[in-house]
């Protein structure tokens, strides 16, 4: 079988990557990692590592690399990627220089994205994760977990607007199933494998449908009514799980 244009577009990522920044390794995590991934709908979530911080003059061709790349690959619009400073990897906390959505910006590797390098992320250059990301703490996956219901989703679904769009209602509900498991077996899931929690969780069928044919298939249209009503029964959902969830988790 030839090389698909994701397998082309990774391959000159990190020939240019090498090119721009000293670089220690770079790895993939997510659905491409973990066996879930569809070529357009999928993102590819990428870390490379650097020796060093990387100063104005580096973010700049790190930029200018990745707007080529963008401008010359379509598998590149999907494409996102944190550098992780080798001498910063046990602190989960620390911001990382990460091209995504079109530009540079800082944020965080979370505990989720550290627990999927070190279970199974895809080396495409230099050591595997095991060799230099240390173990997670215990207790810290599922910490992050409970803050990022208790203060990010659980909020949200006071925002009732947001609701309306696709992308929330997919997040929403996927974010809320594999964060389950999570708390309860303390294994992480794939985009696929939460939409069969989400039948099991109780989930609105329909609304399972419409995320799995966004992903899977061809989503059917739906007119503003539709949309409205999804929106009411996909936050009222996740705003009940996310309660359940974390009240499991209460002495």
């Amino acid at each position: 079988m030839g090389a698909t244009e994701t397998d082309l577009v990774l391959k000159r990522f990190v020939s240019a990557v090498r090119r721009v920044v000293p670089t220690v390794a770079v790895w993939a995590h997510g659905s491409l990692a973990l066996g879930d991934f569809r070529p357009g709908r999928s993102d590819l979530d990428l870390i490379a590592i650097v020796p060093v911080p990387l100063d104005g003059d580096d973010r700049n061709r790190l930029a200018s690399m990745h707007q080529q790349l963008l401008e010359e690959e379509a598998a590149a619009a999907a494409l996102h990627c944190s550098y992780m400073v080798a001498t910063e990897l046990a602190d989960a906390g620390a911001d990382h220089v990460t091209w995504a959505h079109g530009t540079i910006l800082e944020r965080p590797v979370t505990p989720v994205t550290r627990r999927e390098l070190l279970a199974g992320g895809l080396t495409l250059y230099g050591p595997p994760p095991k060799e230099l990301i240390p173990p997670l703490l215990p207790g810290q996956l599922e910490d992050f977990i409970r803050r990022d219901l208790e203060e990010f989703w659980l909020p949200a679904t006071g925002r009732p607007l947001l609701w309306l769009r696709d992308i929330w209602v997919d997040l929403g509900l996927l974010v809320l199933a594999r964060a389950t498991v999570t708390l309860r077996d303390g294994r992480l899931i794939t985009k696929g494998e939460a939409l069969a929690e989400l039948k099991e969780l109780g989930a609105p069928a329909d609304v399972v449908r419409d995320i799995h044919d966004r992903r899977y298939a061809r989503p059917m249209p739906i007119s503003r009514l539709q949309r409205v009503r999804r929106a009411l029964r996909a936050r009222a959902f996740v705003r009940r799980g996310i309660k359940r969830a974390l009240a499991a988790g209460k002495p």
